[in-house]
């Protein structure tokens, strides 16, 4: 029993080191604590909260446990105040044998981070037992010939105290003729030696009778006595003499009972009953006696039951011969035990982190685990391995310690649980093995995009149908798991983010002048939806600035001549997401001078790259029209009213036109009924820029002037391809005699 408990000391102390090694932080310094054995459940030990430097609610929150060596859990650890104390009753003894000190280690482990911290409590020995001997007495045959001087070897007391609490010493009562010397052998315990100190007469006192006191250290001092009684017999002139004073014995662990260890051989000179010899054990623990056992006759040993080696290696035999005249010899026996590969490893999981996300980095530790093997040698050496094509590895940290790490890349959506069989193997002949199977989830992070069942969706529809007819549906599934898994559906303008868009910007535009207004569409939900702006790159990064938040695009500062004619703005959005998404949009601006400029928006401005002259020509011949156009209209508006004739107004339809001045706002309309009267329905639509049916961008502005004659025989006009190719019409609808209206489709 102390052996193992001196392995489980030691691999205890190999089991901290790994602690230390493979823990993020863990103090180098031990926290010591001292108990007295035999102290009662619950009796308080140290504030552990205190001695780390933590509160004692971080304990908690940290989820602080207590590790201990062995199957009993001998001290208690509350996580509310950090308190520590006595969860079971500690009997030294049972615990440590004759080790001393006697020493109880644990690990206080905490999590988030993982943090191990090293302890042990001494525990103190009380003096609880006093010295005992196996017999109560003890019958010594010396002959009446015995010179003084002659020492006798008497059997020890045994004291399962220690220190200054065992065994110390050996006295015995007036008498006559002998002494008592206490010794000490190699292992420091005492044994008691008879010495005769004056010769004796058989004929004047044939026995001689005594009590020997084994006294041990305590404070009051415990012992334990026996009766010694001393047989003066006739003279027998030769003691036995063994053929060798030290005999050594090797066997395996786990031999059967009844084995021959050695056979002792002693002889004696003289004859009749002072020859015959007979051998016996002294000097027999406890665990001698149950142990081993001699044929007094023959001086056979032979064993009583198996011997482990992982209880203890070696013993040693005090044998006794004596003859039949009370003359006796001493030899020893010392039995070495040789270790079988007889104890497979043992794997013990001392923390577990699980689940993990699916993102994790190479080399993230997620268990920490040793392994044990009481043998020794090649039979005590162990290798640890796991499954084969698994996305993790097992690394050694020290002898006996390893962690369990990522190797490599994790997909839940693949596979969301593993269960991970850790094999422990020693490397004897024949070998042992061992294994343990943790389990160890993922979670899920927002890694896939919704993807929709087909790429294209074909659908038809009757014309005529009234809103709210169920077109058709369209479905999309997503791989990852709950939140990140929710799919919700809407309509966007586009699916191409990097289309261009144009627009126009007066020259007399003064500093916070809204030049236009860019809208994203992200179809996640919640915080996956929070969209953000910025200018990305610019032709004047000081003239124009874009708002986070709405996406409104203003001057900075007035325009002058220097600046640029042609400005182009690169947009990002992006979401607040986890990983986030962007997209970009491309918008380019003509700066303009006049009100006749306006009607630049119809035409798709070049790019800086472009160089084609004969576009550079179709612009110029564009231009050229629209300013013809324009004085025409003002030349016809002014012969209106400069006729104030009714009949005048008949002749010619009333014109309908959204004019907008340079600075973007809508200047005055004048029908033929007279000045503030609008004798015409004026629409206001949301228009879309050259290719924008292909961005996720809408940008915001009025309709372009228009000038349409009205023509009474005609009912109704459609003008298709409007704007270059944006997918919006002019519907122009014969409503009354004097009156038109116009929508943008």
């Amino acid at each position: 029993m102390g052996r193992r408990n001196s392995e489980k000391g030691l691999t205890w102390q190999v089991l901290s080191l790994i602690l230390f090694l493979c823990v993020p932080e863990v103090r180098t310094e031990t926290l010591r604590y001292a108990v007295t054995e035999e102290t009662g459940s619950g009796s308080f030990v140290t504030n552990i909260a205190k001695d780390l430097g933590l509160k004692a609610d971080k304990l908690s929150a940290r989820q602080a446990q207590i590790i201990s060596e062995g199957e009993k859990q001998y001290f208690q650890l509350d996580r509310s105040t950090g308190d520590l104390f006595i969860q079971e009753k500690i009997d030294r003894e049972e615990l440590c044998g004759q080790i001393d000190p006697c020493l109880v280690h644990f690990e206080i482990l905490l999590q988030s981070p993982l943090q191990s911290y090293r302890a042990e409590v001494s525990v103190y020995d009380i003096n609880d037992h006093s010295p005992v001997f196996l017999n109560n007495e003890f019958v010594l045959k010396i002959s009446e010939s015995t010179m003084p001087g002659n020492r006798f070897l008497l059997e020890s007391a045994q004291d399962l105290d220690v220190s200054n609490n065992s065994l110390q010493n050996y006295s015995i009562s007036s008498n006559d003729y002998f002494q008592i010397y206490t010794r000490d052998r190699s292992d420091g315990r005492k044994y008691a030696e008879l010495v005769l100190d004056k010769p004796l007469d058989r004929e004047e006192k044939p026995e001689i009778s005594f009590t020997l006191i084994a006294i041990d250290g305590g404070s009051p001092p415990r012992s334990g006595t026996a009766r010694i009684r001393v047989m003066v017999l006739d003279i027998n002139d030769n003691h036995p003499v063994f053929s060798r004073h030290l005999y050594k014995v090797q066997i395996l662990e786990n031999t059967l009972e009844d084995y021959l260890l050695a056979t002792v051989s002693a002889t004696d000179l003289d004859e009749g009953i002072n020859g015959e010899i007979s051998y016996s054990i002294i000097q027999n623990s406890e665990e001698n006696r149950q142990t081993f056992k001699i044929n007094p006759v023959t001086g056979e040993i032979r064993l009583k039951r198996p011997l482990d080696f992982e209880d203890r290696e070696n013993y040693e035999i005090d044998i006794q011969g004596m003859d039949g005249g009370g003359l006796s010899a001493n030899c020893k026996v010392l039995v070495e035990l040789l270790d079988m590969n007889d104890n497979a490893p043992e794997v013990t999981i001392t923390s577990l982190t699980s689940p993990i996300p699916e993102n994790s980095q190479q080399g993230r530790v997620m268990a920490l685990f040793s392994v044990r093997d009481w043998d020794s040698g090649d039979n005590g050496k162990t290798v640890c391995s796991i499954e084969d094509e698994l996305p993790f590895t097992v690394r050694k940290i020290s002898k006996n310690s390893y962690s369990l790490v990522t190797e490599g890349a994790l997909d839940r959506e693949r596979l969301s649980e593993y269960n991970i069989t850790i094999t422990a193997q020693d490397l004897g002949s024949p070998s042992l093995a061992s294994a343990v199977t943790i389990t160890v989830k993922i979670s899920d992070i927002n890694d896939n995009s919704p993807v929709f069942n087909e790429a294209s969706y074909t659908m038809y529809i009757r014309e005529n149908n009234g809103p709210g007819i169920k077109i058709g549906e369209v479905s999309a599934i997503d791989s990852d798991s709950e939140q990140n898994a929710k799919v919700t559906y809407s309509l966007l303008p586009a699916e191409n983010s990097s289309s261009q868009a144009n627009d126009l910007v007066p020259r007399s535009a003064e500093a916070g002048y809204l030049v236009t207004k860019v809208v994203a569409v992200d179809g996640d939900s919640g915080q996956n939806s929070w969209l953000s702006y910025q200018l990305l790159k610019a032709t004047d990064p000081s003239l124009f600035t874009v708002g986070s938040q709405n996406g409104e695009i203003r001057t900075t500062r007035p325009l002058n001549e220097r600046d640029n004619f042609k400005q182009k703005l690169l947009i990002l959005t992006k979401d607040n997401g986890e990983p986030p998404l962007s997209t970009t949009a491309t918008l380019n601006f003509l700066v303009v001078d006049g009100f006749s400029d306006a009607f630049l928006q119809i035409f798709e401005v070049p790019s800086e790259e472009e160089k084609d002259s004969t576009l550079t020509t179709y612009l110029v011949i564009a231009l050229a029209m629209i300013s013809f156009i324009f004085l025409f209209s003002i030349v016809v508006f002014v012969i209106i009213k400069g006729c104030k004739r009714r009949n005048f107004s008949e002749k010619y339809n009333s014109v309908c036109g959204n004019f907008y001045g340079a600075n973007g706002f809508r200047g005055d309309l004048v029908g033929a009924s007279g000045p503030g009267i609008l004798p015409q329905s004026c629409h206001y639509e949301v228009c879309l820029t050259n290719g924008s049916s292909n961005s996720e961008f809408k940008f915001l502005r009025p309709i372009v002037p228009s000038f349409i004659a009205r023509n009474s025989e005609i009912d109704k006009v459609r003008v298709n391809d409007f704007l270059n190719n944006s997918h919006a019409s002019i519907q122009i609808e014969s409503v009354s005699q004097d009156r038109i209206s116009a929508c943008v489709d």
